[in-house]
């Protein structure tokens, strides 16, 4: 039996894929079975609109997660609705900044399908994702000793020692008095 031609074969050859696709050894079926240009969009998507490589795998992996799902339940690429959009990113047990970034890629890839006139409409525009706030963020904060430690350090005998010192304790004064969740407390910085 003669072998099966890829819509998209001789276009791109796949180890130029991310490394998710790339390892599958080829397109979705999902996309596939939609026909060439959507073989095509999907390829460009990929190519030309992830410039960072790390984001482009973190989506491909995203999206053909996605799209095995899709296939285990027979749909094809223009009846995926919100819904399933949704179902989908509801059973991730992923931590919420994943499934973010999931929906984020999945969102992505279906705008880019429907402004290349692949799909009619965005399934995963509707649908959101967990909510996540970051309550402490990663920058450490000086204490008020080490914020005093660090005014005291610089001279103050020259005109660009007490320019430093004003701008450091400005910035200083400005990032305490923001981050302040307490009772205001007379930190004595100047």
């Amino acid at each position: 039996m003669p072998e099966e031609t890829h819509p998209t074969q001789g276009l791109i050859p796949m180890r130029h894929f991310p490394a998710p696709l790339a390892q599958a050894g080829s397109l979705p079926s999902l996309i596939v079975n939609a026909g060439e240009t959507a073989a095509e969009k999907f390829i460009e998507f990929f190519t030309a609109q992830i410039h960072n490589r790390n984001t482009r795998e973190a989506y491909a992996r995203a999206v053909g997660q996605f799209m095995a799902w899709c296939e285990d339940r027979s749909l094809s690429l223009p009846a995926i609705q919100p819904v399933h959009v949704a179902a989908y990113i509801e059973k991730l047990s992923l931590s919420p900044p994943t499934v973010k970034q999931h929906l984020a890629a999945i969102r992505m890839l279906f705008d880019w399908l429907v402004v290349s006139q692949v799909i009619p409409m965005n399934p995963a525009a509707a649908v959101r994702g967990p909510k996540y706030v970051v309550k402490r963020g990663k920058t450490p904060v000086l204490s008020p000793e080490q914020a005093r430690k660090l005014l005291d350090s610089i001279k103050t005998d020259t005109v660009v020692g007490l320019r430093d010192r004003a701008i450091i304790g400005v910035m200083v004064y400005t990032f305490a008095a923001r981050g302040r969740c307490g009772p205001h407390e007379d930190w004595g910085l100047f």
